[in-house]
Formats: structure tokens, sequence, C-alpha cells
């Protein structure tokens, strides 16, 4: 059977386009229908590699059952949370109204006019896990819209003023943010096995950005102590693959050992920046090789062959959640041989019990006493390739390719990794071409573009230009960033309020306008924004950009005061601006003069580049002359 998903590009809409269920996409058609036949909305949330996305779409979207209920008494509709972070946004707020945590699926039920009434995550399809059933759930709200609507219609309108709120705090102290944000993390810290608080644990790298940045400013050792901990921690563990690099989601336990194991762009892109500032910070190689084997997974297997890197690969094969990953102990001398089998299964823990369901996932948490060479590491890949095959997530996602541009750049800044720089001169190049006439876009796939961008496209595209910028010292790409930037303050800024709403003026109006704040498995576009405004006032030294930085800056603070934690990437930009790097001015005379500048970005300072003298900044003997200030203090110009 196909439904309305069928000429769809995503692919978790189509994952999709042959339930039974008659979904449509987020469309006026479903709407009007559901006023015409006077229904209620049943409007599901996920993304393609979404582990309980594919049990609750197996035990219910699948079931002719649970597909009838559906079809005869609702509107259902399926969005792709990834290409549309503004209703996901909207809709998990709702979630956390009614049940206090969201997650995905996202499960909600409004009226036709959007106003939700009841909202949950995954439900089983029959009572189970002390969950009520979905069927019995449906029958349940079935049977309420038609003896007490005016009930779910007076639920659904305070939940949407709830949503609709836009107070603005105001923040008593906001230069001891940072302080209580540290102290925070302390308290939380998990001195045995790294990490903030008990399992699931998150990467959340930027939260061990802001504590190393933290540790340069204060040097406070336990702050560097816990992000270094956390990040030896999760290479060890089986969160990293040994055998195809690249990171997954999350942990399931508090050793970092039993990953959740899809992988997504973001969490690789900023985890790749953190162990890059990791390596420029303690000169230890072992970050250095995480880094670069992150870049090796994402060359290998998450770039497109236009330049664009793709969203995520999924947690399952066939079926089974890890399959893909884990090895049982004969399996791997089978592959290696007996003598390299013994010494691989001794150096990564593979044991005949084994750690994750009767099988084993590769860690090195233990004390080894074996090794493993590149080419023993080469052969199990190609034999786990052919063992089976992981679902990939193929769509360019513009936000995430920001991250990712962003973190190749400082990698390049840092390591002189030339293919890290044409990987994302690459994108960069690839991302602006699909752009649409008006600006930047959400997401591509097979040669279609969704949607106009939202504050984290912006945001996100723009501070990978930034870091393009520090990383090469092309004009061309702070005049885009600052571009991208002004369009963002444009589109999105609330001027009363203070902050940028997620989506702008050019976009679909929903029931609420969000502005997020909060850091979580992603920073937000606030703070992405905030960062961005640091950066180019720093570097550029135009006025314009101080009340912008100004305003976010007094937004972020009032809305980080009730958990400074949880805002930690705004935190990192306002360490920044109140502790400025060294700034350079270079008045360059020669193209190859900028040669001498590497070891100055390698260090992090900020450096303007001006193709030709002016009043204020003269040559100095007829050479390339530097302008440098440190510590709010200018020193003598300087030539080469």
């Amino acid at each position: 059977m196909k439904n309305h998903l069928k000429d769809q590009t995503s692919p978790y809409l189509l994952q999709h386009s042959e339930n039974p269920v008659n979904w449509f996409p987020w469309c006026e058609e479903a709407f009007a229908k559901a006023k015409r036949e006077n229904k209620p909305i049943f409007l599901s949330i996920g993304y393609s590699t979404c582990h309980w996305c594919h049990v609750m779409a197996h035990e219910s979207f699948e079931d002719t059952e649970v597909a009838q209920e559906l079809n005869q008494h609702y509107v259902s509709i399926k969005v792709d949370k990834e290409e549309r972070p503004d209703i996901d946004s909207v809709y998990m707020s709702v979630c956390l109204l009614f049940t206090g945590s969201g997650g995905w699926p996202t499960s909600i039920f409004m009226t036709p006019d959007q106003k939700p009434f009841f909202a949950g995550t995954y439900f089983p399809k029959t009572n189970a896990y002390g969950r009520m059933g979905f069927l019995e759930l449906l029958r349940a709200i079935d049977q309420k819209w038609k003896t007490d609507r005016d009930s779910l219609f007076q639920s659904a309108e305070e939940i949407t003023r709830q949503l609709q709120e836009d107070s603005r705090q105001s923040c008593v102290e906001p230069h001891l943010l940072a302080k209580q944000a540290f102290l925070q993390f302390q308290r939380s810290f998990d001195a045995a096995y790294g990490g903030f608080g008990n399992a699931p644990k998150f990467p959340m790298p930027h939260n061990l950005m802001f504590l190393m940045e933290y540790y340069q400013i204060s040097q406070e050792q336990s702050a560097l102590k816990m992000a270094e901990k956390t990040l030896e921690q999760m290479y060890r563990g089986g969160l990293f693959d040994h055998i195809g690099y690249g990171f997954s989601r999350y942990s399931t336990d508090e050793y970092f050992l039993v990953p959740h194991f899809e992988k997504m762009l973001y969490d690789n892109a900023l985890l790749l920046m953190a162990y890059t500032q990791a390596y420029a910070l303690t000169g230890k190689e072992l970050y250095q090789r995480v880094a670069q084997e992150i870049t090796e997974y994402i060359q290998r297997e998450m770039t497109a062959p236009e330049g664009g890197f793709y969203s995520a690969q999924d947690a399952d094969s066939e079926g089974e959640e890890g399959k893909y990953y884990i090895f049982g102990f004969d399996e791997i001398k089978k592959v290696l041989g007996e003598a390299e089998g013994e010494a691989f299964n001794q150096a990564y823990h593979i044991t005949r019990k084994g750690n994750f369901e009767g099988k084993n996932i590769p860690n090195l948490l233990f004390e080894s006493s074996g090794t493993m060479s590149e080419k023993n590491r080469q052969k199990l890949y190609s034999y786990r390739k052919g063992r089976s095959n992981l679902h990939l997530d193929d769509k360019v996602l513009t936000a995430w390719n920001g991250l990712m541009i962003g973190a190749l750049a400082d990698m390049y800044r840092v390591f002189g990794q030339e293919s890290c720089l044409q990987l994302a001169e690459r994108a960069c190049v690839f991302i602006e071409g699909q752009a649409l006439e008006q600006g930047l876009f959400v997401s591509y796939r097979q040669g279609k573009r969704q949607g106009n961008g939202f504050l984290d496209d912006y945001a996100f595209f723009a501070f990978g230009l930034l870091q393009l910028y520090r990383a090469t010292l092309k004009e061309d790409y702070i005049r885009k960033a600052a571009h991208y930037c002004s369009r963002a303050v444009e589109l999105f800024e609330n001027s009363e309020n203070g902050g940028y709403y997620l989506y702008g003026r050019e976009n679909e109006s929903l029931i609420a306008r969000p502005k997020e704040t909060y850091d979580g498995a992603i920073p937000s576009g606030n703070s992405v924004m905030a960062y961005n405004l640091v950066k180019l006032w720093q570097i550029t030294g135009q006025e314009e950009w101080c009340p912008c930085v100004e305003r976010q800056m007094e937004f972020l603070a009032a809305s980080a005061e009730n958990y400074p934690a949880g805002q930690s990437f705004f935190l990192l930009a306002k360490l920044i601006l109140e502790n400025p790097p060294e700034h350079i001015i270079c008045v360059l005379k020669t193209k190859e003069d900028l040669i001498e500048l590497e070891a100055k970005q390698r260090d992090g300072a900020d450096i303007l580049v001006l193709r030709e003298e002016t009043v204020s900044y003269p040559l100095l003997n007829g050479k390339t002359t530097l302008y440098i200030c440190r510590e709010k203090s200018c020193l003598p110009p300087v030539n080469i």
C-alpha cells in the first residue's frame, strides 16, 4: 500500500511510505481533511536512524489493526525532525509539558488547527513496560473526542497559551555564570569513569570545550581533569568504533562501554572540535590520533561525492541493534587466524562470554596485553562490511554540515592537515552551490532541496565559515560569515525581548515561535550566534557588531541563570568575549607573507588581513606589517 509519503525525499518519511497507515506529510491538505471530516490529528515525529522509531513502526504503524484505527478516526501526519526542526521544537516542548521528559518518536494528538491536547513518546501496541498500549490510547482518545471534545479543546488552548509565553528574565550576577557552571559540572562529574551524571551518558562535547576554555583562563586544574578523563574514557570505551572509527550517539552504561550504536554527523563534528582543542591545549598524541581517526571515518563513510556530509548511520542492522558492530570470540580468530586473533581478543577484551548480548563490543577500557595492527583492523573492517549492512541517512543538512566544516577547519589550523581543509572547502562550495536565491536551505537529497533555512542553518554555517577564515585567512570566508549573520539578525531576531527565534519571516508560522537557548545534544542556534557575533566583532573590529553582541549576551545570561551548565556553548562565547585572544592586524605586502602567520593561527590569535595600507595602519619600512594587541594593550608595529 502506498500513502501520501511516496514522493517525499526524507529517508525517514520514505521508510513509512508503504505503511498501511494513511500518512500525510506536514501539509495543508492534511489539516484541511481533518477540519472537513472533524477528526483529531495524530502527529508522529522521528528520524531515520532512531531505534525506538523503528520499534514503534514495526509494532504499530506496520500493523493493520492499528492502521485501521488511525485511518478511520484520525488524520495521521509524519514529520522528519531533522528536516523540520521548527515543528520538532514546538511539539517537543509540548511533550515536556505533558510528561516532564522528551524523546523520539514523539507522539502528539492535536486539533485540526494544530493545537495539542495529549503527548508522549514511544507506545507499545498493547499495554507493556508499564506503558499504556497505543491501540488502547487511540480508542480512548477517539471516545473522548466524541463524548467530551470541549475538555480536549480547553486543554489544547491552555497548552498553546503556555507555549506562546515569551517573558524576559533578569540575571543578577552574569559575571559568575561560568564559575557556577564549572561547579555544577564538578558536582555531577563521575571521577571513576568520566562523564557527568548517571547512565545513559551523552558525549556533550561543548561541555568539555567550555571546561577546557575555563581551565585556560582560570587555571582551575580540575576543569581540565574532568575534560581529559571524559575524552579518554569515551575513546577507550565502545562508544568509539575501534574498527571503523567515529563515535556512536551515547553510552547506555556509566562506563562508556555499550553505546546506542547510531552515529550522527553532529556528534562527530563536535567531538572532533573537542579532541582538537584538547591536543592544542596539552599536546598529547592520543587526542591527535582520535581526531585523525574521526576525520578518516567522515571522509570514508559520511562524505557525498558532491562534497556535502551525510546525516547519520543507523544503530540497527537486519532489525537488530548493534549487530553490525559486535563480534564473537571465535569469529575474530576465524578472520585473523589463531595467533593474530588471540592478540586482538586480548587487546580489545573479546571474551567467550561477551559484553553485549553474548557477543563483544571491542574496547580499551582495561589493561591490554595484546595489540592490533593496521592490517588486521582493515581485515576486520572489510569482513564487517560484508557481513551486514547499515542504513545510511544520506540527506545533507546545512546546519550539521556547518558544524563539520568548522571542525575540519580547526583540524587544519591545528595540525596543518591539507585533506581536512579540502573536505571543509568542498562541503562549503556544495552548500553555497545549492543555496536558494533568498538564502540557505534546510536539507538536500537526490537533487532536491527542502525548505528555507532556520536559525541553526544560518548560525551553524556562519560558524563553519568563521572557522575556515581563522584557518586560512581567506577574506571571502569572513565576508560570507558576516553576510549570513546579518541575514540571521534580519530574519530571526526578537528585537523586543532579545534572542533569536528558531524560525523566521520566510518560514511557515506555527502555533508557537520557539526561541531555543539550551545547549543539549547540539548547541542552540542562539548560543552559536553569540559565538559568531563575538568573533566577528573581535576579528573585524567593526562597531556594528557591538550592539548585537551586547543584546545577545544579555539575553542568554538571563536564560542561563537557573542552570548555567545547560548553556555551555554560550558560556564558551562569554569567556572568549571577556578574555579575548591576541589580536593581529596584518597589512599585507606580498601573499607569501601569509605563510608566516601560520604559527599565530595555531595559537588561536584573531587575525585580520588588510590587502592595502590605510591611514590608521600604514606599512612599516614598506614591508608586511603586524599590529599586535594583547591583554588590552597594543604593541609597536613590527615587520614579519
